[in-house]
This record gives C-alpha cells, sequence and structure tokens, in this order.
C-alpha cells in the first residue's frame, strides 16, 4: 500500500510501470539500459480515491491525463531506474495531496463606507492640488 495521506491508500497493482531509454544523463549507459520510468495510474476506474477527489486530480493532471483517464507521469531525471521509479511515484502521490485540497469558496465582499470615505477625500485633495496647477489669474 502507498500511503498518501490518512484517509487516502493506494493498492500497488493500481499502477502500471513501464521502462523505457531516457534522453536525460547517464553516458554510454543512456544508450543500453532503460531507465526512464513510464507510471501509469487509472484514475477512473481507482477504487481507492473517493470521487470528489477523482474530479480534482483529472483536473490537476492537464496534459498529463490521456482520453481514457489514465494519469501517465515519464520520469527520466536520473541515470538510475530505481530513482526514477521513485520520483515518479512521489509526483504521482504530490499531485493526489493536491487534488485532496478542497479550494474554499470565495465569498463577495463590499468595501467599508471609512474605506470609501477615505479614498473620496484623497480623490479631492488630488483634485485640489491639480487645480492649482492652472493657469494662474491676473497674469499677462
Amino acid at each position: 500500500m502507498i500511503r498518501v495521506n490518512d484517509h487516502i491508500a493506494l493498492d500497488e497493482s493500481e499502477i502500471e510501470e513501464s521502462f523505457v531509454r531516457a534522453a536525460g544523463p547517464g553516458g554510454q549507459n543512456v544508450n543500453k539500459v532503460a531507465t526512464a520510468v513510464q507510471l501509469r495510474f487509472d484514475v477512473r476506474n481507482s477504487p481507492s480515491l473517493p470521487h470528489d477527489v477523482a474530479l480534482r486530480l483529472m483536473k490537476l493532471a492537464g496534459s498529463r491525463l490521456t482520453n481514457d483517464g489514465v494519469i501517465v507521469i515519464i520520469a527520466q531525471n536520473h541515470r538510475s531506474q530505481q530513482r526514477n521509479r521513485e520520483e515518479a511515484l512521489a509526483r504521482l502521490v504530490d499531485l493526489i495531496q493536491r487534488a485532496t485540497h478542497v479550494a474554499k469558496p470565495r465569498r463577495p465582499t463590499r468595501p467599508t463606507r471609512a474605506s470609501k470615505e477615505r479614498r473620496l477625500a484623497a480623490k479631492s485633495r488630488r483634485a485640489g492640488v491639480k487645480g492649482l496647477r492652472g493657469a494662474k489669474p491676473g497674469v499677462d
């Protein structure tokens, strides 16, 4: 079981990993060994995720989400297969944790009477200063 938080844990069987050749670091090794990890997680059919979390996760995934509702995460930053595996899994867990947070709905607010009065007083002060810049009377 992969722990996401106190309420959500993923079963290892829900995550599918495949290894491909990486384009990143590795020297001569990069041409011989498949070190990049392609992690797949089916969000739509996952019994571990509550429905609302799954919906937010699909929205957060963006271009990593396929039309079938599968999140694809590719990790190829490290030279070793194991470290790329750990990074891909960490990225998936982070994405799910971000999806568990419910955005607080915004309540529309109105300016207070005092703030309106301060704004109008500042406007009239500024208008007075600008009014003094006009042409001086009696000067030809």
